[in-house]
């Protein structure tokens, strides 16, 4: 398993869990690389402990009007690392890839004024990074996705390997969960499962399981309500894995 999508509703911890994942894998031997492909979530760099979000790729194509333009083999359109066959991650240029504990960040871009326009470009740049992005013998791609389910529609998901929803204990994140699990069952992926997050009981991890195996979506892991993760998002300091650790022991026990 090489790209993993992680999705969810806002709020539901889906950065969050993508850290937690990232160290998980960084701490069985992977080499992880993590995609920040949301636009509009400013900490994932924080929740990972690197110094400073690295620069969006987007500036190597030119910017979000330059998208397109790049991607389509037009005459005259500007040559890029990013509109290359395949991609390394050795290929990005210094100052685009940021690295800590074993675990490499790249982010896709964000939206950082108000009237610039829709965040289409970036849903194009994040699907085809990641068509193009080549992966060597032990490397395993993170992706925390937007919020919500509109990077289906932009094809994000079209050239990962597994789905994963995160999923809060709230009739919006269960439902957008079960849509989640569709959209990726029609795009013929079968890998694609559901996390629980913020669980306060055993009792109602059981309930939300049932709930969402009813609605065919099969759950490789729960994780606890755990106030210290909270406070870590808060503050914008790196998450305190160690109250969670046995949890991501056995998500990664079945996802991998």
């Amino acid at each position: 398993m090489k790209k993993i999508a992680v999705c969810g509703k806002g709020g539901s911890g889906k950065s969050t869990v993508v850290a937690l994942l990232a160290h998980g894998l960084a701490d069985r031997g992977f080499r992880v690389l993590v995609v920040d492909a949301d636009e509009s979530n400013p900490g994932l760099y924080l929740m990972l402990g690197t110094r400073e979000r690295p620069q969006p790729l987007l500036e190597l194509v030119g910017g979000k009007r330059k998208v397109l333009e790049a991607f389509s083999n037009e005459s005259g359109s500007p040559e890029s690392v990013l509109t290359r066959e395949q991609i390394a991650t050795s290929d990005l240029p210094s100052g685009y890839v940021e690295e800590h504990d074993g675990i490499r960040l790249v982010c896709v871009g964000k939206i950082l004024q108000s009237l610039e326009g829709c965040a289409c470009p970036m849903g194009a740049l994040s699907r085809e990074f990641l068509h193009r992005l080549c992966l060597q013998d032990n490397e395993v791609a993170v992706i925390d996705t937007e919020a919500g389910i509109e990077h289906f529609g932009r094809g994000v998901e079209t050239s990962v390997d597994a789905v994963i929803a995160v999923t809060e204990p709230s009739f919006d994140s269960i439902e957008l969960a079960a849509k989640i699990g569709d959209l990726a069952a029609e795009m013929g992926l079968d890998g694609s499962c559901a996390i629980l997050n913020k669980v306060a009981s055993d009792e109602l991890g059981s309930q939300l399981e049932h709930t969402l195996l009813d609605r065919g979506l099969k759950i490789i892991g729960v994780i606890g309500y755990e106030p210290e993760l909270f406070q870590a998002a808060l503050e914008g300091r790196p998450v305190n894995r160690e109250r969670v650790k046995t949890d991501i022991g056995k998500i990664l026990d079945k996802l991998l």
